[in-house]
């Protein structure tokens, strides 16, 4: 797959960031749809790998996304081009709302309105964590390491970057004694072979 253009990073998400409410996660089914779906920039498990990093790291996570996705594509040039096009829009919409809404926010049409745009985005968020939770829980291990962390981070209010670096730390040690294993059976295996 060639590289896109810097031009078509921006204005890919440009259109993204113009037509998402709800911030960052209620972006990771447009984005997904965009890159892995219509445009076959990158494979879904690239993108989720990505998602996961951008997660780690302070910042919005669909414009960490955005950025780290412009970095593997297009360099430096491609990061930025993809944060400028991810931002750009919310900045326009804030200071429209802020010289044009904002003496209106108390009426109650405006305000129903933001209650449906809530209720809409909390639809996007769930839509958003199935993906990922198909793609991050693979088996049973995977699974109760995602309970762990949910009641880790909500119920024991454990930092959401405390709860990812015990994940990671779990999956290396979970990679290790998989190698561990393999390399114990081959050993036996030439043992029982010698004699």
């Amino acid at each position: 797959m060639e590289a896109p253009s810097l031009a078509n990073l921006f204005f890919t998400f440009f259109r993204i960031g113009a037509v998402t409410f709800g911030g960052g996660f209620a972006m990771i089914p447009l984005i997904e749809r965009e890159v892995c779906g219509r445009r076959r920039w990158v494979e879904k498990e690239e993108l989720f790998d990505l998602l996961a990093v951008s997660q780690s790291v302070p910042g919005a996570v669909a414009i960490n996304t955005a950025t780290f996705l412009g970095m593997s594509l297009r360099g430096v040039a491609g990061a930025f081009a993809a944060l400028t096009g991810m931002v750009l829009p919310s900045f326009i919409v804030i200071l429209a709302i802020a010289a044009a809404l904002y003496r209106y926010i108390e009426l109650p049409v405006v305000a129903n309105a933001f209650g449906g745009i809530r209720a809409s985005v909390v639809a996007l968020i769930a839509y958003a964590v199935l993906p990922v939770a198909k793609a991050g829980i693979k088996d049973a291990p995977t699974f109760i390491a995602a309970i762990l962390g949910f009641i880790a981070v909500v119920v024991l209010n454990v930092h959401a970057a405390i709860a990812i670096a015990i994940g990671a730390i779990f999956g290396a040690c979970r990679y290790l004694l998989a190698v561990r294993r393999i390399a114990g059976k081959i050993a036996d295996d030439e043992r029982e072979s010698d004699e």
